[in-house]
């Protein structure tokens, strides 16, 4: 009776699980579908000179250029690499190809993640060998790079921006008002790989994944330059 209460116990913490993790997905799903209608039907209309100024800002021709919008439209360069540090472990073993969708969050934000969220399963082992790209990007030099680069950013927009012209055009300008939504979901999105990136690497530490959870952006960049490297499942068994 007792074996038999075990088992049924395990049962339903299993079906439990799975129901929480379908739940998750279509939760993902929605937000994507919600955002993307948001985006194309209910923000404010694109601007005639929406696409020269994105063009200036790729060419770097930002002279007149409100700095708060250079900071945020670099930052969401500066993300996508922070994911991308995430992604190269995360996507290892995952059925979806990880690198596909780093790569499209360079152009599209959370339209391209959102997908990954929801298709992804939870990876808190990391199995084979680490590819050149792996040891790049896994490195802590690499998170050094990405969160220099991303605290100048921010602290050169909160500076220099002008936040009264900022406000008007994100209220005038589709491009700007979207970006804006972008980045705010990319920086609450992050949590969701955190608990399985610090499990990979023997991290389990409720405090660290709090701290870092706590601060949107800031957080997971410092967390990209103190993480300890990713320690392989082979490696893991053979120390054990």
């Amino acid at each position: 009776m007792a074996r038999s209460h075990t088992v049924l116990e395990t049962c339903a913490k299993v079906r439990t699980g799975n129901r929480n993790c379908a739940m998750g997905k279509l939760g993902f799903w929605l937000v994507w579908g919600l955002f993307l209608g948001y985006a194309f039907f209910f923000a404010p209309p694109d601007r005639p000179e929406t696409l020269t100024l994105i063009q200036r800002l790729i060419t770097g021709d930002i002279a007149g250029i409100n700095p708060a919008i250079v900071a945020l439209f670099n930052l969401m360069g500066v993300l996508p690499c922070a994911y991308a540090c995430i992604l190269c472990t995360d996507g290892q073993g995952q059925k979806v190809p990880a690198w596909l969708f780093a790569l499209s969050g360079f152009f599209v934000g959370a339209f391209a993640l959102l997908p990954y969220f929801a298709l992804r399963q939870d990876n808190p082992q990391f199995v084979g060998e680490k590819s050149w790209a792996v040891k790049i990007l896994d490195s802590r030099l690499t998170g050094l790079v990405v969160a220099s680069l991303g605290i100048f950013l921010l602290l050169y927009g909160l500076r220099f921006g002008d936040w009264a012209d900022f406000a008007l055009q994100w209220r005038s300008s589709r491009f700007i008002h979207v970006m804006s939504l972008d980045f705010c979901l990319l920086c609450a999105l992050f949590p969701w790989l955190l608990k399985d990136d610090m499990l990979r690497r023997g991290w389990d530490s409720d405090t660290v994944f709090m701290a870092v959870a706590s601060f949107p952006l800031l957080g997971p960049l410092v967390y990209l330059c103190v993480r300890p490297s990713v320690i392989p499942m082979e490696q893991k068994s053979s120390s054990t």
